[in-house]
């Protein structure tokens, strides 16, 4: 009996030592922040005139994770090679980087 004591309370040294390790580290991160250098911006779609974008699907989301095909759903894309226009804003943005690999994106003409 003895060593499952010697053992438990080893743990919870252990565990007690890593969670200051976790504060050093998290505390290291910190003071680094303000001094790194910005990260360089994303290069930015150009904006189309009408402000909308035509998707196309060019997979099939057969085989392909839920939430990929509940965002083809979102985007109006109802089968294989259907299309639709879609505003062009960031949250229609943020669907179409999802599904990326699934669809393909061209500028809707005024």
């Amino acid at each position: 009996m003895p060593k499952k004591a010697a053992g438990s309370t080893k743990k919870k040294a252990t565990k007690a030592a890593k969670k200051t390790t976790a504060k050093k580290t998290t505390a290291k991160k910190a003071a680094k922040a303000p001094d790194a250098a910005p990260a360089k911006a994303a290069a930015k779609p150009a904006a189309t005139k009408s402000g909308r974008v035509r998707v196309r699907q060019v997979r099939s989301g057969i085989g392909h994770a839920a939430a990929y095909r509940r965002t083809l759903r979102a985007l109006g894309l109802k089968h294989h090679q259907d299309e639709t226009v879609v505003p062009d804003n960031a949250s229609t943005r943020g669907m179409i980087h999802k599904v990326r690999h699934l669809v393909s994106v061209t500028p809707e003409e005024a």
